[in-house]
């Protein structure tokens, strides 16, 4: 499996649902994120089981997003007419209802085969998350295997880790959250930080 951290993200222009619902034959990545924080977000199959959870978890966490700047995509090998039954299904019949990201549709596996997320058996995506900055860069990706549903709170404390980083210029130690200190990239730095917080680690 590749690791893209440090590489620009790969673009793609795929037909997808928009957070508001409207539905759309090319969707520009570059376009759309360009100059933004992105969060690439890989899931295996509409109407399936973890999926949605991890969906719905996302989606109540848009705000805080949004706040930050970030652009999300999610991304799985359906249409996008499936994605927008899936948006307009009741969530207690199966559905997500109107998420406000927008949904990706990689009907040619091209997008997950380009991150390097696509399953030998079946060719779906594996639930893989990319956070990529301003530049385009990939800054963090994680890749769960199918059975193993992910935790937004964990992605929105790396979207802080990078935007503290880029900020302040310092480091970001074990179990670091928004309103923590963060490092000195140095023996010394390091140094004061475990002699103040050995304890917390």
């Amino acid at each position: 499996m590749s690791v893209l951290v440090g590489k620009q993200a790969p673009d793609f222009t795929v037909p997808a649902v928009l957070g508001d619902g409207q539905i759309v034959d090319s969707f520009s990545f570059s376009e759309a994120t360009k100059g933004k924080y992105a969060v690439v977000f890989f899931y295996p199959l509409d109407f399936t089981f973890v999926c949605p959870s991890e969906l719905i978890a996302l989606d109540h966490r848009m705000e805080e997003f949004t706040k930050r700047g970030v652009e999300v995509i999610a991304v799985s090998i359906d249409s996008h007419f499936t994605h927008n039954a899936w948006r307009n299904t009741p969530i207690n019949k199966g559905g997500i209802g109107p998420v406000r990201y927008t949904m990706a549709a990689d009907l040619a596996h091209s997008i997950c085969k380009a991150y390097d997320v696509e399953a030998a058996a079946p060719a779906v995506a594996y639930r893989g998350t990319f956070l990529i900055d301003q530049s385009g860069l990939v800054r963090y990706q994680v890749v769960n295997d199918l059975p193993l549903g992910r935790n937004m709170d964990e992605l929105l404390r790396m979207v802080d880790a990078l935007q503290f980083h880029e900020e302040h210029g310092e480091v970001c130690p074990a179990g670091w959250t928004k309103g923590d200190a963060g490092m000195n990239a140095s023996p010394a730095g390091v140094a004061e930080y475990l002699d103040k917080n050995a304890d917390k680690l």
